[in-house]
Protein backbone atom coordinates (compact mmCIF):
# COMPACT_ATOMS: atom_id res chain seq x y z
CA UNK A 1 0.00 0.00 0.00
CA UNK A 2 1.12 3.56 -0.66
CA UNK A 3 3.35 4.72 2.19
CA UNK A 4 1.52 7.99 2.92
CA UNK A 5 -2.04 6.82 2.40
CA UNK A 6 -3.23 8.75 5.47
CA UNK A 7 -2.25 11.94 3.67
CA UNK A 8 -4.42 10.94 0.72
CA UNK A 9 -7.32 10.30 3.12
CA UNK A 10 -6.87 13.62 4.88
CA UNK A 11 -6.67 15.48 1.58
CA UNK A 12 -9.96 13.89 0.56
CA UNK A 13 -11.66 14.80 3.81
CA UNK A 14 -10.51 18.41 3.47
CA UNK A 15 -12.34 18.85 0.17
CA UNK A 16 -15.81 20.28 -0.33
CA UNK A 17 -18.04 17.60 -1.82
CA UNK A 18 -21.13 17.50 -4.01
CA UNK A 19 -23.46 14.47 -3.75
CA UNK A 20 -21.56 11.98 -5.91
CA UNK A 21 -18.25 13.13 -4.41
CA UNK A 22 -19.55 12.47 -0.90
CA UNK A 23 -20.76 9.08 -2.08
CA UNK A 24 -17.58 7.88 -3.74
CA UNK A 25 -15.57 9.15 -0.76
CA UNK A 26 -17.74 7.10 1.60
CA UNK A 27 -17.32 4.07 -0.66
CA UNK A 28 -13.56 4.43 -0.43
CA UNK A 29 -13.66 4.35 3.36
CA UNK A 30 -16.11 1.44 3.23
CA UNK A 31 -13.72 -0.64 1.15
CA UNK A 32 -10.81 0.34 3.39
CA UNK A 33 -12.77 -0.98 6.37
CA UNK A 34 -13.15 2.33 8.23
CA UNK A 35 -16.70 1.74 9.45
CA UNK A 36 -16.83 4.74 11.75
CA UNK A 37 -15.97 7.15 8.95
CA UNK A 38 -18.55 5.52 6.69
CA UNK A 39 -21.25 6.00 9.32
CA UNK A 40 -20.30 9.64 9.81
CA UNK A 41 -20.38 10.32 6.08
CA UNK A 42 -23.68 8.46 5.71
CA UNK A 43 -25.25 10.53 8.48
CA UNK A 44 -24.19 13.72 6.72
CA UNK A 45 -25.67 12.53 3.44
CA UNK A 46 -28.94 11.77 5.22
CA UNK A 47 -28.93 15.15 6.96
CA UNK A 48 -28.95 16.70 3.49
CA UNK A 49 -31.53 14.38 1.92
CA UNK A 50 -34.16 16.13 -0.17
CA UNK A 51 -37.89 15.55 0.20
CA UNK A 52 -37.93 13.45 -2.96
CA UNK A 53 -35.29 11.09 -1.56
CA UNK A 54 -32.01 12.25 -3.11
CA UNK A 55 -29.12 12.06 -0.65
CA UNK A 56 -26.39 14.56 0.10
CA UNK A 57 -27.79 17.69 -1.55
CA UNK A 58 -26.01 20.91 -0.59
CA UNK A 59 -27.73 23.21 -3.10
CA UNK A 60 -30.53 23.21 -5.65
CA UNK A 61 -29.48 20.28 -7.78
CA UNK A 62 -30.63 19.19 -11.23
CA UNK A 63 -28.98 15.77 -11.17
CA UNK A 64 -30.93 12.51 -10.86
CA UNK A 65 -28.46 9.70 -10.20
CA UNK A 66 -25.51 11.39 -8.45
CA UNK A 67 -27.13 11.23 -5.02
CA UNK A 68 -27.48 7.46 -5.25
CA UNK A 69 -23.70 7.14 -4.92
CA UNK A 70 -24.35 7.75 -1.21
CA UNK A 71 -26.84 4.93 -1.01
CA UNK A 72 -24.38 2.13 -0.36
CA UNK A 73 -22.82 3.87 2.64
CA UNK A 74 -26.25 4.71 4.06
CA UNK A 75 -27.51 1.15 3.49
CA UNK A 76 -24.52 -0.45 5.22
CA UNK A 77 -24.53 2.11 8.02
CA UNK A 78 -28.17 1.28 8.72
CA UNK A 79 -27.26 -2.42 9.00
CA UNK A 80 -24.23 -1.75 11.18
CA UNK A 81 -25.98 0.58 13.61
CA UNK A 82 -29.62 -0.51 13.50
CA UNK A 83 -30.49 3.18 13.09
CA UNK A 84 -34.03 3.33 11.71
CA UNK A 85 -33.49 6.82 10.28
CA UNK A 86 -30.65 5.55 8.15
CA UNK A 87 -32.76 2.64 6.91
CA UNK A 88 -35.63 4.95 6.04
CA UNK A 89 -33.24 7.25 4.17
CA UNK A 90 -31.86 4.32 2.17
CA UNK A 91 -35.36 3.12 1.33
CA UNK A 92 -36.34 6.64 0.29
CA UNK A 93 -33.37 6.83 -2.10
CA UNK A 94 -34.39 3.50 -3.64
CA UNK A 95 -37.97 4.68 -3.99
CA UNK A 96 -36.81 7.79 -5.82
CA UNK A 97 -34.84 5.75 -8.35
CA UNK A 98 -37.60 3.23 -8.92
CA UNK A 99 -40.69 5.42 -8.85
CA UNK A 100 -39.89 9.13 -9.23
CA UNK A 101 -36.68 9.57 -11.21
CA UNK A 102 -37.15 10.48 -14.90
CA UNK A 103 -36.37 7.68 -17.37
CA UNK A 104 -36.46 7.04 -21.10
CA UNK A 105 -39.04 4.78 -22.80
CA UNK A 106 -36.92 1.70 -21.98
CA UNK A 107 -36.81 2.61 -18.29
CA UNK A 108 -33.18 3.79 -18.33
CA UNK A 109 -32.45 6.56 -15.86
CA UNK A 110 -31.80 10.06 -17.12
CA UNK A 111 -28.94 11.91 -15.49
CA UNK A 112 -30.73 15.27 -15.28
CA UNK A 113 -34.17 16.39 -14.23
CA UNK A 114 -34.28 19.23 -16.74
CA UNK A 115 -33.03 17.34 -19.83
CA UNK A 116 -33.68 13.92 -21.30
CA UNK A 117 -30.05 12.89 -21.24
CA UNK A 118 -28.33 9.57 -20.48
CA UNK A 119 -24.81 10.01 -19.09
CA UNK A 120 -22.13 7.38 -18.72
CA UNK A 121 -21.49 8.71 -15.18
CA UNK A 122 -24.81 7.20 -14.10
CA UNK A 123 -23.49 3.68 -14.63
CA UNK A 124 -21.54 4.14 -11.40
CA UNK A 125 -23.94 6.31 -9.44
CA UNK A 126 -27.19 4.34 -9.35
CA UNK A 127 -27.00 0.66 -10.46
CA UNK A 128 -24.45 -0.46 -7.83
CA UNK A 129 -26.65 0.90 -5.06
CA UNK A 130 -29.73 -0.77 -6.53
CA UNK A 131 -27.84 -4.06 -6.45
CA UNK A 132 -26.68 -3.55 -2.86
CA UNK A 133 -30.27 -2.78 -1.86
CA UNK A 134 -31.45 -6.06 -3.41
CA UNK A 135 -32.87 -4.80 -6.71
CA UNK A 136 -30.52 -6.97 -8.71
CA UNK A 137 -32.48 -7.25 -11.95
CA UNK A 138 -33.12 -3.53 -12.04
CA UNK A 139 -29.40 -2.85 -11.56
CA UNK A 140 -28.52 -5.13 -14.47
CA UNK A 141 -31.29 -3.71 -16.65
CA UNK A 142 -29.99 -0.20 -16.05
CA UNK A 143 -26.53 -1.23 -17.23
CA UNK A 144 -28.05 -2.78 -20.35
CA UNK A 145 -29.94 0.45 -21.01
CA UNK A 146 -26.90 2.66 -20.56
CA UNK A 147 -24.86 0.41 -22.81
CA UNK A 148 -27.53 0.45 -25.50
CA UNK A 149 -27.49 4.25 -25.53
CA UNK A 150 -23.77 4.96 -25.18
CA UNK A 151 -21.62 2.02 -26.30
CA UNK A 152 -19.31 2.54 -29.30
CA UNK A 153 -18.66 -1.02 -30.55
CA UNK A 154 -15.94 0.05 -32.96
CA UNK A 155 -13.80 1.71 -30.29
CA UNK A 156 -15.03 -0.56 -27.44
CA UNK A 157 -15.63 2.55 -25.37
CA UNK A 158 -18.56 4.58 -24.07
CA UNK A 159 -19.55 8.00 -25.34
CA UNK A 160 -20.34 10.57 -22.68
CA UNK A 161 -23.92 11.78 -23.19
CA UNK A 162 -26.94 10.76 -25.29
CA UNK A 163 -29.73 13.36 -25.58
CA UNK A 164 -33.23 12.12 -26.42
CA UNK A 165 -34.44 15.67 -27.10
CA UNK A 166 -32.08 16.07 -30.06
CA UNK A 167 -31.81 12.34 -30.84
CA UNK A 168 -28.04 12.59 -30.86
CA UNK A 169 -24.94 12.56 -28.68
CA UNK A 170 -24.20 15.66 -26.63
CA UNK A 171 -21.23 15.16 -26.62
CA UNK A 172 -20.06 11.95 -28.30
CA UNK A 173 -16.55 12.23 -26.81
CA UNK A 174 -15.06 9.05 -25.38
CA UNK A 175 -14.35 10.70 -22.03
CA UNK A 176 -11.74 8.89 -19.97
CA UNK A 177 -13.21 9.23 -16.50
CA UNK A 178 -16.65 8.44 -17.91
CA UNK A 179 -15.35 5.10 -19.10
CA UNK A 180 -13.78 4.65 -15.68
CA UNK A 181 -17.18 5.23 -14.06
CA UNK A 182 -18.63 2.54 -16.33
CA UNK A 183 -15.90 -0.01 -15.60
CA UNK A 184 -15.95 0.53 -11.84
CA UNK A 185 -19.74 0.63 -11.68
CA UNK A 186 -20.15 -2.72 -13.41
CA UNK A 187 -17.41 -4.14 -11.21
CA UNK A 188 -19.26 -3.08 -8.07
CA UNK A 189 -22.43 -4.76 -9.33
CA UNK A 190 -20.65 -8.03 -10.11
CA UNK A 191 -19.41 -8.09 -6.50
CA UNK A 192 -22.92 -7.78 -5.06
CA UNK A 193 -25.08 -9.95 -7.35
CA UNK A 194 -26.23 -13.18 -5.66
CA UNK A 195 -24.63 -16.48 -6.57
CA UNK A 196 -27.66 -17.65 -8.54
CA UNK A 197 -27.28 -14.81 -11.06
CA UNK A 198 -24.30 -16.43 -12.76
CA UNK A 199 -25.43 -15.55 -16.28
CA UNK A 200 -25.81 -11.89 -15.39
CA UNK A 201 -22.39 -11.87 -13.75
CA UNK A 202 -20.89 -13.49 -16.84
CA UNK A 203 -22.55 -10.93 -19.09
CA UNK A 204 -21.31 -7.97 -17.02
CA UNK A 205 -17.83 -9.45 -16.82
CA UNK A 206 -17.84 -9.65 -20.62
CA UNK A 207 -18.89 -6.02 -20.83
CA UNK A 208 -16.05 -5.02 -18.49
CA UNK A 209 -13.44 -7.01 -20.41
CA UNK A 210 -14.49 -5.41 -23.70
CA UNK A 211 -14.20 -2.00 -22.09
CA UNK A 212 -10.80 -2.76 -20.57
CA UNK A 213 -9.52 -3.83 -23.98
CA UNK A 214 -10.90 -0.64 -25.48
CA UNK A 215 -9.15 1.50 -22.88
CA UNK A 216 -5.85 -0.37 -22.98
CA UNK A 217 -5.62 0.16 -26.73
CA UNK A 218 -5.07 3.86 -25.96
CA UNK A 219 -2.79 3.53 -22.91
CA UNK A 220 0.19 5.87 -23.05
CA UNK A 221 3.76 4.74 -22.44
CA UNK A 222 3.55 6.35 -18.97
CA UNK A 223 0.54 4.09 -18.20
CA UNK A 224 -1.86 7.05 -18.11
CA UNK A 225 -4.53 8.14 -20.59
CA UNK A 226 -5.71 11.28 -22.32
CA UNK A 227 -8.83 12.99 -20.98
CA UNK A 228 -10.67 12.05 -24.19
CA UNK A 229 -9.24 8.59 -24.58
CA UNK A 230 -8.76 8.57 -28.34
CA UNK A 231 -7.74 12.24 -28.65
CA UNK A 232 -4.04 12.88 -27.88
CA UNK A 233 -4.66 16.64 -28.16
CA UNK A 234 -6.50 16.51 -24.82
CA UNK A 235 -4.62 16.66 -21.52
CA UNK A 236 -3.02 13.66 -19.84
CA UNK A 237 -5.26 12.53 -16.99
CA UNK A 238 -4.58 10.44 -13.85
CA UNK A 239 -7.91 9.16 -12.60
CA UNK A 240 -8.83 6.76 -15.39
CA UNK A 241 -5.66 4.78 -14.63
CA UNK A 242 -6.76 4.48 -10.99
CA UNK A 243 -10.28 3.44 -12.00
CA UNK A 244 -8.99 0.81 -14.43
CA UNK A 245 -6.49 -0.51 -11.88
CA UNK A 246 -9.32 -0.78 -9.32
CA UNK A 247 -11.45 -2.68 -11.82
CA UNK A 248 -8.67 -5.10 -12.70
CA UNK A 249 -7.68 -5.78 -9.09
CA UNK A 250 -11.33 -6.47 -8.17
CA UNK A 251 -11.89 -8.62 -11.26
CA UNK A 252 -8.87 -10.81 -10.57
CA UNK A 253 -9.71 -11.13 -6.88
CA UNK A 254 -13.25 -12.09 -7.89
CA UNK A 255 -11.93 -14.69 -10.37
CA UNK A 256 -13.87 -13.26 -13.30
CA UNK A 257 -10.89 -11.55 -14.93
CA UNK A 258 -7.76 -13.21 -16.29
CA UNK A 259 -4.31 -12.75 -14.76
CA UNK A 260 -3.25 -11.30 -18.12
CA UNK A 261 -4.59 -7.93 -17.00
CA UNK A 262 -2.69 -7.77 -13.70
CA UNK A 263 0.57 -6.18 -14.97
CA UNK A 264 -1.44 -3.39 -16.57
CA UNK A 265 -3.07 -2.59 -13.23
CA UNK A 266 0.20 -2.75 -11.32
CA UNK A 267 1.91 -0.43 -13.78
CA UNK A 268 -0.96 2.04 -13.60
CA UNK A 269 -0.87 1.88 -9.82
CA UNK A 270 2.83 2.77 -9.83
CA UNK A 271 2.21 5.58 -12.33
CA UNK A 272 -0.41 7.13 -10.05
CA UNK A 273 1.92 6.96 -7.05
CA UNK A 274 4.12 9.47 -8.86
CA UNK A 275 1.18 11.87 -9.04
CA UNK A 276 0.67 12.21 -5.27
CA UNK A 277 2.20 15.40 -3.92
CA UNK A 278 3.60 16.09 -0.44
CA UNK A 279 0.12 17.03 0.86
CA UNK A 280 -1.48 13.78 -0.31
CA UNK A 281 -3.25 15.40 -3.26
CA UNK A 282 -3.51 13.22 -6.35
CA UNK A 283 -2.51 15.62 -9.09
CA UNK A 284 -3.46 15.56 -12.76
CA UNK A 285 -6.92 14.06 -12.40
CA UNK A 286 -9.83 15.53 -14.33
CA UNK A 287 -10.10 18.49 -11.99
CA UNK A 288 -12.97 19.87 -9.93
CA UNK A 289 -15.06 21.94 -10.10
CA UNK A 290 -15.50 22.13 -13.88
CA UNK A 291 -13.69 18.94 -14.97
CA UNK A 292 -12.21 20.60 -18.05
CA UNK A 293 -8.55 20.67 -16.98
CA UNK A 294 -6.02 18.63 -15.01
CA UNK A 295 -6.13 19.30 -11.29
CA UNK A 296 -7.44 17.67 -8.12
CA UNK A 297 -10.87 16.31 -7.20
CA UNK A 298 -12.53 14.29 -4.44
CA UNK A 299 -13.21 11.47 -6.90
CA UNK A 300 -9.51 11.37 -7.76
CA UNK A 301 -8.62 11.00 -4.09
CA UNK A 302 -11.35 8.41 -3.55
CA UNK A 303 -10.31 6.24 -6.46
CA UNK A 304 -6.71 6.23 -5.31
CA UNK A 305 -8.01 4.79 -2.03
CA UNK A 306 -10.36 2.37 -3.78
CA UNK A 307 -7.47 1.17 -5.95
CA UNK A 308 -5.34 0.56 -2.86
CA UNK A 309 -8.14 -1.24 -1.04
CA UNK A 310 -8.67 -3.51 -4.05
CA UNK A 311 -4.95 -4.24 -4.45
CA UNK A 312 -4.75 -5.39 -0.81
CA UNK A 313 -7.20 -8.23 -1.50
CA UNK A 314 -5.05 -9.94 -4.12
Amino acid sequence: MYKDIDKVKNALLSMQRLPWEQGVAAQAFLELGDREMVILMAKEAVLRQSDDGRLGLIQDYDYVTDSAANGEAVFYSAKLTGDQKLKEASDKMVSYLLEKAPKNKDGTLYHLISKKQIWVDSMYMAPPFLSVAGYYKEAVNQIIGFRKALWNPKKKLFSHVWDDDINNFAPKDLWGVGNGWAAAGMTRIIRTLPINMTEEKKMLAGFVKELLDGCLAFKRDDCLFHNVIDNPATFVETNLAQMIAYTIFRGIAGKWLEQYYLPFAQNMQQATYKKVDKFGLVQGVCGAPHFNRPGTAPEGQAFFLLMEAAAKEL
